[in-house]
């Protein structure tokens, strides 16, 4: 259902609207991993979050009349904010139901874009019930997170720019890490890099206890969390992989990587103090990965994902202060 033509059209179509994010590299890091180790810093990406690229690769991808009536999205705060934003560069309505427990800067943040945000109880309600009953009453175009065509289109844009870096830098193997919650970005990035890079390999990363795609990949077929809360990484806790995005990474990706909450924290730290760059927990599960478990990687380069900033305040001082 996506392919590489269907990357590439994305890509036409967010050109001038995403930005080209950077390829950050320290000497400080590469002596941590154990290898030269480059980070792609989605983090810097408009709204905080690669999510932008797929919000405005689905928004985009809509038929005027259809767009006109408005979008609705389910997220815990990156996703809700890239399609708010794709939205208000549209002119057009944008619902999103988010968890009450979402940090308080992804919900005000996604306010501040002009979205109307609709909260719910992620253990106790059932969110695709109310996006479902939302998008009936009021004629909206659901937007998913990642089991989309047209979001792991979006999402793929950054495996392009990998590919085209990663060349600028002389590379032409490596093992690319991504933090993972459904697959999109894992996914998106897999099919770019397999048809632009394919001497690269690429790898899921997640907390632990919420390690469902590994556990997926390990069997495969697709296994569910038990929880869905109980960790920081809040940004890629999910039931489960996508029935889109699942197939894409049993044929394309390595075995997964899990990482603690508290690597998570250091890599932030890390992040931060060689690199200058601020990433939320669940976005810097692959830097931690990269940092914390070279044993269980191959290769003599790594590309680790920054996936996200949005962290709040206090989560981010945590992570400071750890050392």
């Amino acid at each position: 259902m996506v392919d590489i033509a269907m990357i590439e059209a994305a890509r036409a179509r967010i050109d001038g609207r995403a930005r080209r994010t950077p390829l950050l590299s320290s000497p400080f890091l590469d002596e941590i991993a154990g290898r030269r180790l480059f980070v792609k810093a989605e983090c810097l990406q408009h709204t905080g979050s690669f999510k932008f690229r797929g919000g405005w690769s689905a928004v985009s991808a809509l038929e005027p009349s259809v767009r006109a009536r408005g979008v609705i999205a389910f997220s815990s705060g990156n996703h809700a904010q890239g399609v708010a934003l794709a939205a208000q560069l549209h002119g057009i309505p944008a619902v999103i139901i988010m968890p009450s427990d979402a940090p308080k800067l992804k919900i005000a943040n996604t306010r501040a874009l002009g979205a109307e945000v609709v909260l719910y109880d992620r253990v106790r309600e059932d969110r695709d019930e109310i996006g479902a009953r939302l998008s009936s009453e009021r004629g909206l175009t659901l937007i998913k997170p990642f089991d989309e065509p047209q979001v792991i289109a979006g999402q793929g844009t950054t495996g392009l720019e990998i590919a085209e870096q990663a060349a600028e830098e002389g590379i032409d193997t490596a093992t690319v890490l991504v933090p993972c919650g459904g697959g999109g970005l894992t996914s998106g990035i897999a099919l770019a890099l397999e048809a632009r890079a394919p001497g690269f390999k690429v790898r899921p990363c997640e907390p632990k206890n919420f390690e469902d795609t590994t556990r997926s990949l390990a069997s495969g077929q697709i296994e569910r969390n038990v929880a869905l809360q109980g960790s920081i990484c809040d940004a890629i806790i999910t039931p489960q992989p996508g029935n889109i995005t699942f197939p894409i990474l049993k044929r394309l990706c390595g075995p997964g990587l899990v990482v603690t909450d508290e690597e998570a924290l250091d890599a932030m730290e890390l992040a931060y103090k060689r690199l200058k760059i601020v990433v939320e927990p669940g976005g810097a599960v692959a830097l931690a990965a990269a940092l914390f478990h070279g044993k269980e990687i191959d290769g003599d380069t790594v590309i680790a994902i920054t996936s996200g900033g949005n962290v709040d305040t206090e989560v981010f001082e945590a992570a400071l202060r750890r050392h």
